[in-house]
Order: structure tokens, then C-alpha cells, then sequence
């Protein structure tokens, strides 16, 4: 099982609607592919972690490294891992400078990473979402 963590920057904000048939066609190949994962958005940055079978989660990175829409991929985070973090997500999303139930983005993302065991992964979302809360 391989788990993958990227950073990248979108050429130009995406419209609601474009994010939301970015999601649905991602969660649909994903689901096909069995990568799960999560992806936090704040402002034009991207932050996504990919999990599942190493060829799958290769080849769905090596798509998305391919999408003209963003830039500046860097790897954070590419290993071997004996278990999911995100199993039962074929991509969980979180987008800052939304209100959602008067929570911000820093404390949605903290409430979803809290349950997982690596530091190293919780460390990268919260930190990311700290920083783009208001984003």
C-alpha cells in the first residue's frame, strides 16, 4: 500500500462548479481505481493525499501531474504504508473561506485528521489548513 502527500497551485481559482465536477469525476476514478484519500483546498493551493495499491496511486499522480490547471507539484510525503489513513474516502474534500456550520477550515481538517497515527501526515494537513483558514 502506498501513500502519496502533494502540494501544488491552481493556475486560477477554480469556480464552485468546476471544483464540484473536479470531485465528482476524481471520486469516480478513484472509487474505480481503489485510491482513497483527502484533498484540502485553501485559496489556490492544493493539498492531497493519495492512498491505495502503489500502481494505482502512481498512476492517478501521474494524471493529475498532467492537469494543466494547476502547477508546481511537489511531492511531500511518498512511502509504503501497511494501512489507509483515509479508507473509506474516494477523496474527502475540505475547501477553506467557506462557512460550513460556523467551523473554520483549521478546525474541520483538524476534526477529520485527529484520528490518524501518523504525526508526520496529521502535522502536514493542520499546518496547511492553520495557514489557509481564511483563505
Amino acid at each position: 500500500m502506498k501513500r502519496l502527500l502533494y502540494i501544488s497551485t491552481a493556475r486560477s481559482p477554480l469556480r464552485p462548479s468546476e471544483l464540484d465536477a473536479l470531485l465528482t469525476r476524481s471520486r469516480k476514478a478513484n472509487a474505480a481505481a481503489d485510491v482513497t484519500g483527502l484533498l484540502v483546498v485553501g485559496g489556490r493551493r492544493f493539498l492531497q493525499v493519495l492512498e491505495g495499491p502503489e500502481q494505482a496511486v502512481t498512476a492517478t499522480y501521474e494524471r493529475i501531474t498532467r492537469d494543466p490547471r494547476h502547477f508546481a507539484l511537489v511531492k511531500l510525503h511518498d512511502k509504503e504504508v501497511a494501512t489507509r489513513s483515509f479508507p473509506s474516502w474516494a477523496m474527502g474534500f475540505e475547501q477553506g473561506g467557506v462557512a460550513v456550520a460556523s467551523a473554520s477550515l483549521e478546525e474541520q481538517v483538524n476534526a477529520i485528521v485527529a484520528p490518524i497515527a501518523d504525526p508526520t501526515l496529521r502535522a502536514y494537513f493542520t499546518g496547511f489548513a492553520k495557514t489557509h483558514t481564511s483563505a
